[in-house]
C-alpha cells in the first residue's frame, strides 16, 4: 500500500513539474514579444501536444536575435573596402521610390549603393553551373563558394574535382555549406576536399548537446566570388535535380553572375559568414581587389537572418509591395507570407495596382505547398491574379516591380526565409534588367495555369480543411 502511495505520488509531482514547465515555456513565448501568430501557433502545439510541443519548441522555436554574427571592429576591417564605391542615390537616376529601398536598405541592413555592375542572368541550372566553373577555371588567387547544398552526386563530383584541381595549383579554394542542407552528404566527400588543401566550413554544424540551438537556423544563401572578379547570387545549390530536373518535372530557377563594384558586398557576406562559423577574419586587401567598371547597372545586395536587430528581407519586400503603383509580379516556391506581407498584397491590389504570383503546381515539399494553398483565397478575392506553374518545380525567388527594379536572390516568401534564414537577395535598379525580367516572368506565364476563383471554391471540402489546419502551422514550416 506504501508503495502504491509513493508511486502515485511520484506521478502526480512529476505532471505538477511537468506543468509548471510548459506553462513556463508558454510565458517565454509569450514574453519574447515575437510576431503574434508565430506565438499563437506555439502555445496551440503546447496546449494540446504537449510533450511532443514542449520538444519541438526547445529544437526549433527559441530566439537569438539579439546575438551578433561579428564584432563591430572586425566589421569595419572588412567594410572599408566599399567606402569608395558607395554611390549617393541622389546622384543615380531614379525614381522617388527607388530612392526610398535604396535609403531603407542602407539603414536596416548597411547595404551600400554600387553603380557600374554588369548582370547575366541564367534560368537553368545547367547554363549557371558551365558559367560557374568557367570562372573557377579561370581563377588565379582565390575561390569562394557558400551553397545551402552541396550535394555528393553527378555534379557535385565533377565541381569538388576542379576545386581540388585549382588548389592544387595554389589557387586558395574555401568552401562553406549549411550542415542541415547537407546532412545527406556523407564526411569522406568533404573531407577528400580537406585533404587537398581546400578550406571548408559546415555552417552552424549541428551536435549534440547543441543541437537544439541551431538546427531551426539555418544559412540558405547560394554565393561564389571568384578573385573579386566574379560574383554568384540567387536560388540555385550544387546538386543535379538543378540541372536534370525531377522525375516529374524540369527545374526552373533564377541565378546572377555579377561582375563589377557589388562583389564587393557579395564578399563581406562571405567574410561574415565565414567568421561566424571559425572565428577567422578574411578581410585582407588581396579579397577585396580594386573593382573595374563593367556596366552601368546599380544594385545592392542585401543579407538578412535571424541574428540582428532588423528583419531586412521583410522589410525589404514590404517596402517593394507597397511602392508599386503599376505591378508586382512574384515567383516564389513557398508562399506563406506573414499577416503584413498578406495585408500589403491586398492593399495594393485592391487599388488597382497589377498583382502577380507564381507558385508551382506540384511542390518539393508536399506540407509547405498544402500551407501555401491555404492563401490563395485571400489573393484571389483582393484581385491577385495567382498561377500555377506546369512545366515543372518553380524554384525561383524574384520580385519585379514598375519596370524600375526587381529583386532576385534566395528568399522564399514565408516566415522561414524572412524570419529564421540566412539569406541573399540582389536589389537591381535598372529599368532595361527590370523589363528583361519582367519578359521572362511573363513567358512563364505562358506555361502557367490561371487560377480563378470559382475552380477555387470547388475543391473538395476535406482538400480545404486540410489547408486550413496546415496554415495554423505556417510561422514554423
Amino acid at each position: 500500500m506504501d508503495s502504491t502511495l509513493f508511486t502515485e505520488g511520484l506521478y502526480t509531482l512529476l505532471w505538477i513539474i511537468y506543468i509548471i514547465t510548459v506553462i513556463g515555456v508558454i510565458l517565454i513565448v509569450l514574453s519574447e514579444n515575437r510576431n503574434p501568430l508565430k506565438s499563437i501557433s506555439w502555445i496551440i502545439v503546447l496546449m494540446f501536444f504537449p510533450i511532443g510541443g514542449l520538444i519541438f519548441y526547445i529544437f526549433l522555436g527559441r530566439d537569438f536575435r539579439k546575438q551578433r554574427m561579428i564584432s563591430k571592429k572586425s566589421f569595419k576591417k572588412i567594410d572599408k573596402y566599399s567606402f569608395d564605391f558607395d554611390t549617393d542615390p541622389k546622384n543615380v537616376n531614379l525614381d522617388v521610390n527607388s530612392e526610398m529601398l535604396v535609403k531603407l536598405l542602407r539603414n536596416i541592413g548597411k547595404s551600400k549603393l554600387y553603380t557600374g555592375n554588369s548582370v547575366e542572368v541564367f534560368t537553368t541550372g545547367k547554363k549557371m553551373t558551365s558559367s560557374l566553373r568557367d570562372s573557377i577555371e579561370k581563377a588565379e588567387k582565390f575561390i569562394h563558394l557558400q551553397f545551402y547544398i552541396f550535394q555528393n552526386d553527378e555534379i557535385g563530383i565533377e565541381l569538388r574535382d576542379l576545386l581540388i584541381k585549382k588548389a592544387r595549383q595554389g589557387v586558395e579554394v574555401r568552401l562553406m555549406y549549411d550542415d542541415v542542407g547537407s546532412w545527406k552528404v556523407k564526411n569522406h566527400f568533404f573531407n577528400d576536399m580537406k585533404e587537398h588543401g581546400i578550406e571548408i566550413n559546415a555552417f552552424y554544424e549541428v551536435k549534440i548537446p547543441v543541437f537544439a540551438r541551431k538546427i531551426n537556423y539555418r544559412n540558405h544563401r547560394k554565393i561564389a566570388i571568384i578573385d573579386g572578379k566574379y560574383g554568384f547570387i540567387g536560388g540555385m545549390n550544387i546538386a543535379d535535380r538543378y540541372i536534370k530536373g525531377l522525375k516529374w518535372g524540369t527545374w526552373r530557377d533564377t541565378h546572377l553572375m555579377i561582375q563589377g563594384p557589388a562583389i564587393i558586398d557579395l564578399q563581406k557576406s562571405f567574410s561574415i559568414d565565414w567568421y561566424f562559423s571559425n572565428k577567422a577574419l578574411l578581410w585582407d586587401e588581396r579579397y577585396f581587389p580594386k573593382q573595374p567598371i563593367m556596366g552601368n547597372i546599380p544594385m545592392q545586395i542585401i543579407t538578412s537572418g535571424p541574428i540582428g536587430e532588423w528583419k531586412e528581407m521583410m522589410y525589404a519586400f514590404f517596402k517593394v509591395i507597397t511602392s508599386a503603383r503599376k505591378y508586382v509580379y512574384i515567383q516564389t516556391p513557398y508562399f506563406l507570407p506573414t499577416e503584413a506581407l498578406l495585408i500589403a498584397l491586398q492593399t495594393i491590389a485592391l487599388s488597382g495596382v497589377d498583382v502577380r504570383i507564381m507558385l508551382p503546381l506540384r511542390s518539393d515539399s508536399t506540407l509547405v505547398h498544402i500551407g501555401s494553398c491555404s492563401y490563395i483565397r485571400s489573393m484571389l478575392i483582393s484581385d491577385v491574379k495567382v498561377y500555377f506553374y506546369n512545366p515543372g518545380f518553380l524554384h525561383s525567388k524574384v520580385i519585379i516591380v514598375d519596370d524600375e527594379y526587381c529583386s532576385v536572390g534566395s528568399a522564399n516568401m514565408d516566415f522561414r526565409s524572412l524570419e529564421h534564414n540566412f539569406e541573399a537577395n540582389a536589389f537591381i535598379y535598372d529599368r532595361d534588367f527590370t523589363i528583361s525580367m519582367k519578359k521572362i516572368f511573363l513567358k512563364d506565364q505562358t506555361l502557367s495555369q490561371k487560377v480563378t476563383l470559382r475552380e477555387w471554391r470547388s475543391r473538395p471540402l476535406p482538400k480545404k480543411a486540410l489547408e486550413s489546419i496546415m496554415r495554423l502551422f505556417a510561422p514554423m514550416l
